[in-house]
C-alpha cells in the first residue's frame, strides 16, 4: 500500500513541475528539494518496513532528521533571497 502511494505522489510530483514547465514558471528549489526529500522519505519508509523494531526507528530518525536538515537549509535560503532583494 505504502509503495503505490510513493508511486502515485511521484508521478503526481513529476506532473507538477512538467506543468509548470509548460506554464513557464519557475520552480524554486527549496519547493524541489522538499518533494524530493517527501518521495524519498516514503520510499524509504516503504522498503525498510519488513525490517525488525529496532532497526525501523533507527531508519525513522535518520529519515526525519534528514527532513528537519532539508527543511532548515530551504528555509535558510529563502530567508537569505529575500533579504537580498
Amino acid at each position: 500500500m505504502l509503495i503505490a502511494l510513493a508511486v502515485i505522489l511521484s508521478l503526481a510530483f513529476i506532473g507538477w513541475i512538467i506543468w509548470l514547465a509548460i506554464r513557464r514558471k519557475s520552480v524554486k528549489a527549496h519547493l524541489a528539494m522538499y518533494g524530493l526529500s517527501c518521495l524519498s522519505g516514503i520510499f524509504t519508509l516503504a522498503f525498510f518496513l519488513s525490517m525488525d523494531i529496532s532497526k525501523i526507528i533507527k531508519v525513522l530518525i535518520c529519515i526525519i532528521l534528514g527532513a528537519i536538515l532539508i527543511f532548515l537549509a530551504a528555509y535558510y535560503q529563502r530567508r537569505r533571497q529575500t533579504s537580498k532583494s
